[in-house]
């Protein structure tokens, strides 16, 4: 009965040595935290590159209206400055053109209005959604208008007018973001004269619709 005695009661003393041990804190495992990528910024000055097509229409007072169409490409600079998600830049750019259009109303040689330059400084408005961005932009427009009828000179001015449009751009790698915008252009109109036509009141307009892409590189 006594060895039974000491039996219970070692067995008693193992049970409260192990539940002991198991309260004893052990090392735990070590996790690393997350890297934190840290949001996307606009702000900074940027230059780059762009390209694109243009259609549009002309007017002429003696010969109506006519269809011009073409490509065009050129460089761009600006500066952006981020304030939360709101984006507020200034943009300038200057493209070479061959946008022209010719009609035979009233003309039967065909009357031509061409553009070979293209200018816009524009404002930018846009929301940032980390490396994307939308953006509405408005601003000046400067260009030249070219008139031409066959077997008279060819009448010309360069025109200062106005442009709206918007688009969305988006960082892709590194520095460089690409993007792709809309412009309506309106550079008013001239009066050709007797360069274009035997009417010395003949007004000439251009009105153009821009769809462009463009690769810019930010400087930080």
């Amino acid at each position: 009965m006594q060895r039974l005695c000491l039996a219970v009661i070692a067995l008693v003393l193992l049970g409260g040595a192990a539940a002991a041990a198991d309260l004893t804190p052990r090392p735990q495992p070590y996790y690393s935290a997350p890297a934190v990528v840290p949001a996307y910024s606009w702000t900074g000055f940027y230059f780059g590159l762009n390209g694109g097509g243009a259609f549009g229409s002309s007017s002429w007072t003696s010969a109506g209206s006519r269809d011009v169409d073409g490509g065009l490409v050129g460089s761009t600079l600006g500066y952006n400055y981020q304030a939360g998600p709101a984006v507020f830049g200034v943009e300038g750019d200057i493209d070479l053109t061959d946008i022209s259009g010719s009609a035979n109303t009233s003309c039967p040689a065909g009357c031509k209005t061409s553009n070979t330059w293209l200018s816009t400084v524009r404002g930018r408005l846009g929301y940032a959604a980390d490396r994307f961005m939308p953006y509405v932009t408005g601003g000046a427009a400067f260009g030249d208008i070219r008139a031409f009828t066959p077997g008279l000179p060819q009448g010309g001015a360069d025109k200062t007018g106005w442009t709206l449009g918007g688009g969305i751009e988006a960082a892709i790698a590194g520095n460089w973001t690409a993007k792709v915008e809309y412009l309506y252009v309106d550079l008013g109109s001239f009066n050709c004269g007797f360069n274009c036509s035997a009417l010395a009141t003949d007004n000439v307009s251009f009105h153009a619709n821009i769809l462009r892409a463009g690769l810019n590189y930010k400087f930080w």
